[in-house]
């Protein structure tokens, strides 16, 4: 069965934030194991389900943020969000996830394309997307790559602290 991709409708908020945890819990594990499963992990991750169901349900309500999903049969499979930055000219794909069960199908890439086409359509010259680089993330990165995006790579180290008691008076 095809994806037909379409404007999100509030009715498939509930469908988009439980594909989102199903999606994303390989790319989880994926941190867990590079970061350790306690120290920075934990520290970021105290609770990965919750922190990322508050993210998907944000992008899907947030002011100026656009989102499509990918319909199979009326069950939602994919969504994507994108937003534009008036200060530069670029648009950015902010989330993109499909449902495990409908990956390797090209409905990503079917929703990336509705999201760089919709940047486009706004005139904007540059559409950007950031993803780990751990592998987890290797299955996005791919997607990225086949739709002729350029990787810049950033590295990020994070170490835990030992977190002090603040002084008095000092900002917080």
């Amino acid at each position: 069965m095809t994806a037909t991709v379409r404007p999100l409708d509030v009715h498939d908020h509930d469908q988009v934030v439980a594909l989102s945890l199903r999606a994303w819990a390989p790319v989880f594990a994926s941190l867990e194991r590079v970061l350790g499963p306690s120290g920075v992990y934990v520290q970021l991750h105290p609770d990965w389900r919750v922190s990322q169901r508050r993210a998907v349900e944000a992008a899907l309500t947030a002011d100026g943020m656009h989102v499509w999903v990918a319909d199979v049969g009326g069950a939602v499979a994919g969504f994507v969000a994108a937003v534009l930055h008036h200060d530069e000219d670029l648009g950015e794909v902010h989330m993109l996830a499909v449902d495990p069960a409908h990956q390797r199908r090209g409905i990503g890439t079917s929703l990336l394309t509705a999201g760089t086409d919709w940047i486009e359509a706004q005139g904007r010259a540059v559409a950007l997307v950031s993803t780990g680089g751990d592998p987890g993330h290797a299955p996005a990165r791919r997607t990225y790559e086949r739709a002729g995006f350029t990787a810049l790579p950033v590295v990020h180290y994070f170490r835990t602290l030992s977190p002090r008691p603040a002084r008095p008076g000092s900002a917080s």
